[in-house]
């Protein structure tokens, strides 16, 4: 038995090239059955594992050519493409989430709404310092905005200063 380098690269060379057969010839029969044409589906009906036909740019680019072109007896006018009917579904879909979410808003309003309703029936109420409490939150809210401005301002300031040190420090030391 010959274990030869030359040997052994032959063999695999053989060997890929049935392999590559195998892949064409199912892509023709998957083509002329009418089935889907996915890399996946021709490395099924091969025998061969999806990452041949990955490696090999041949085979990848004739599976993505024969999935893009027309199954056998449609007409160019009737004819949906695989990638558009995904296009649709993917539209479909962000269609539906939209009802559904603004409907998830509504439910959450109604909650709170008929939930204050319930407290306020019930008599046990908000305490009656709820408003003093509310205008001394929103005074506490401006002050802090104002604080949060005037340390904006200051940080430009010291910004500038150090700006102006670096500048005064590279004259003096030229």
């Amino acid at each position: 038995m010959t274990t030869s380098p030359e040997y052994l690269a032959k063999a695999r060379a053989a060997d890929s090239e049935r392999r590559k057969s195998r892949v064409l010839k199912a892509l023709d029969q998957l083509a002329a059955d009418g089935e889907e044409i996915s890399v996946s589906a021709v490395a099924r009906a091969a025998g061969v594992h999806r990452s041949l036909i990955h490696r090999h740019n041949d085979l990848h680019t004739a599976v993505l050519a024969r999935a893009a072109e027309p199954p056998p007896g449609t007409t160019a006018g009737t004819q949906v493409s695989r990638q558009s009917l995904l296009a649709d579904v993917a539209n479909l879909t962000a269609r539906n989430s939209r009802p559904s979410a603004h409907i998830t808003r509504l439910e959450r309003r109604l909650s709170e709404a008929l939930g204050q309703a319930a407290w306020e029936a019930s008599g046990l109420g908000a305490p009656a310092d709820v408003e003093t409490l509310t205008r001394r939150v929103t005074e506490l809210e401006q002050q802090s905005l104002d604080l949060r401005t005037e340390l904006a301002e200051r940080d430009e300031d010291l910004t500038a200063a150090r700006a102006a040190n670096r500048e005064l420090m590279n004259q003096i030391n030229r």
